[in-house]
């Protein structure tokens, strides 16, 4: 398994190394390894449990449920029920945002056609 240090982890995951410590503050990253000096080292589960973190950030989860998403990973198999349920309705959450975006989309591809002499207003 490879290791990484903080700076290639920001930089393959696309966070700050700020956003990583305090993602690790507050506990959406949970037992980062230590080299002997005391610098963090990031493993490959680390990076793929970032990739997840990344995906439910960009996807609009606001912090505490992801938090609570972290909480019931670490519980293990027996929480199965209560993520699928989470990410059940975050992606609920999501289809109608991306309904509203195509909405607004036609509206601003309206205008376009409009500024580009083939629409009228």
């Amino acid at each position: 398994m490879s290791s990484y240090s903080p700076s290639e982890t920001a930089e393959k995951s696309g966070f700050s190394i700020d956003t990583l410590r305090y993602y690790e503050k507050i506990g959406l990253l949970d037992g980062i390894a230590r080299n002997a000096s005391g610098r963090r080292v990031f493993s490959d589960d680390d990076l793929n449990w970032l990739g997840m973190l990344r995906c439910l950030r960009e996807t609009g989860m606001p912090i505490a449920e992801m938090l609570r998403y972290s909480e019931l990973a670490r519980g293990g198999a027996e929480t199965f029920a209560e993520r699928l349920a989470l990410l059940q309705d975050h992606d609920r959450r999501v289809e109608d945002q991306i309904r509203l975006l195509r909405s607004q989309q036609k509206k601003i591809q309206w205008k376009i056609s409009f500024y580009s002499g083939t629409g009228v207003d």
